[in-house]
């Protein structure tokens, strides 16, 4: 719990940003870390508070247990800090960076709107094992003989075969594009988390007996039925990526995409990779010298915004059908739960101009290219307002309203008609699975991850593929010492 009055001495800090004009140069993170004395000040103001909602149901999703690990980076036990956390959670420092950190917003603190600084503490505390050599390959001392074939090396797929891996199977791992780590990689610009931290895990795992197979499209490349038939058991994480369908007058424009496609090139181009993708375009879109707009109000148009940015982009309107939230929450009505309050990510801060309350009519252009976008203010249900049409002028627009569900062309394509499928509220359709033993209607195949319960949080990733991971385990030896 830290220092018992340390909330009452210390004022709440975080990691601070480089400028704006500079992070916009390059593509690298632009996060100043704290110093190690720094963090346990920040450690130190964990309060003893009794019923510690920051580490869940309310708060984490993998259940981290926030109070101990702070307790011990207080008194500087990195070592054990880090082994505590990895107790519940694979990888913690990508949730140290891309998380939005649920656990802040349930920390008893928050009441006062000075929550600990718990996800800054916790991407110290991986960043530190790191540097002391606390983070090294745990094999398994005794292998069972037993073969697990995992499809989608995302988050959900990476920490499963992590588990599985020390549990002593024979791990294989599938993946579609020429590197492990799924949208984790290839969604995730590299400015919010660079991906030589994926390497370094991925490095970890094959030390730990983990195969990888990569490029290998399976469905296409390799039959779901062949690994049925080779493996004990089969595991489909394979995330959910297929753009949700907008509607919009004149999407078939030159210049108009969704998202993905254009956050993926990006990464491959970070990356030193070819820009072509299984699944996704494969001609050059860049922002530089251009007018660009971000249709949607999420995480992943947020992205959208701080790459253009950093490709030059001349200026960058995103558009938002909800209404400005407030800049406050009721604390008394809706803590320790997650807030709709104003929010500004560190993409939107370096020059968004965000429009509220405003819907896409349609896209408009001449000569089959884009030239600006169509819009109109709504009312509290979206309907349109009568009168209050406008347009924005742009050379370039993206699609960033959320997902439907996995791609159809390869695995689900393959066990269509014995797969059973969910089709939500929204539309999405998602493979369906309970959360205690994650079984399909197919026989030794389970599912874990987006591609699971819907478009979610890395962290909802990672605590699927280790529970689904134990639900494996325990089938296929009959007993399981793997955490849930």
């Amino acid at each position: 719990m830290g220092k018992v009055t340390g909330f009452l001495e210390i004022d709440r800090q975080v990691a601070k940003y480089q400028p704006a004009s500079d992070r916009i140069r390059h593509f690298r993170e632009f996060t100043i870390p704290m110093s190690d004395q720094e963090v346990q000040k920040q450690a130190a103001r964990c309060m003893d508070c009794g019923i510690p909602y920051c580490h869940g149901p309310t708060g984490c999703p993998v259940h981290n247990q926030i109070p101990d690990w702070n307790d011990l980076v207080y008194n500087n036990n990195w070592e054990a800090a880090i082994q505590n956390l990895h107790s519940t959670n694979n990888f913690p420092e990508f949730t140290g960076r891309v998380c939005p950190a649920p656990c802040e917003e349930a920390c008893t603190l928050n009441l006062e709107d000075t929550p600990v600084a718990i996800k800054t503490v916790e991407q110290a505390i991986a960043d530190k094992a790191y540097e002391l050599g606390f983070i090294r390959p745990q094999p398994a001392t005794v292998h069972t003989g037993k073969k697990v074939a995992i499809v989608g090396s995302g988050p959900a797929g990476m920490a499963a075969a992590q588990q599985l891996g020390r549990a002593g199977h024979d791990v294989h791992l599938y993946e579609r594009e020429s590197k492990p780590g799924g949208l984790l990689r290839y969604g995730i610009p590299d400015f919010k988390m660079e991906k030589n931290f994926i390497d370094r895990r991925v490095e970890q795992m094959k030390g730990e007996g983990v195969t990888f197979h990569c490029g290998v499209n399976v469905g296409v490349d390799v039959k779901v039925e062949q690994l049925l038939s080779d493996c004990d058991a089969v595991l489909y994480c394979g995330g959910s990526e297929t753009p949700r369908e907008a509607g919009i007058p004149g999407i078939e424009l030159a210049g108009v995409h969704d998202a993905m496609p254009y956050l993926v090139q990006q990464n491959k181009r970070v990356g030193r990779e070819n820009i072509d993708s299984v699944g996704w375009a494969s001609d050059p879109i860049l922002a530089g010298a251009k007018h660009v707009v971000v249709v949607g109000g999420g995480d992943t148009a947020s992205d959208c915004v701080g790459t253009a940015f950093r490709q030059g982009a001349v200026k960058v309107t995103q558009l938002d059908i909800r209404p400005q939230p407030p800049e406050k929450e009721d604390k008394l009505a809706v803590w320790p739960f997650w807030a709709t309050k104003m929010r500004t990510s560190s993409s939107q801060a370096e020059g968004a101009i965000r429009e509220f309350q405003v819907a896409t009519l349609e896209f408009v252009g001449e000569d089959g290219v884009l030239t600006g976008v169509k819009c109109c203010e709504v009312d509290e249900r979206r309907k349109p307002i009568a009168g209050t049409e406008f347009i924005i002028k742009a050379d370039l627009a993206f699609i960033a309203i959320g997902f439907s569900g996995p791609f159809k062309d390869s695995v689900l394509k393959e066990l269509d008609g014995k797969l059973t499928l969910n089709t939500d509220r929204r539309g999405s359709t998602n493979v369906v699975a309970n959360d205690r033993d994650y079984k399909t209607s197919v026989d030794k195949f389970w599912t874990a991850g987006d591609v699971r319960r819907g478009q979610s949080l890395v962290v909802w990733a990672i605590r699927e593929g280790r529970q689904a991971a134990r639900a494996i385990d325990e089938a296929l030896m009959g007993s399981t010492v793997l955490p849930r």
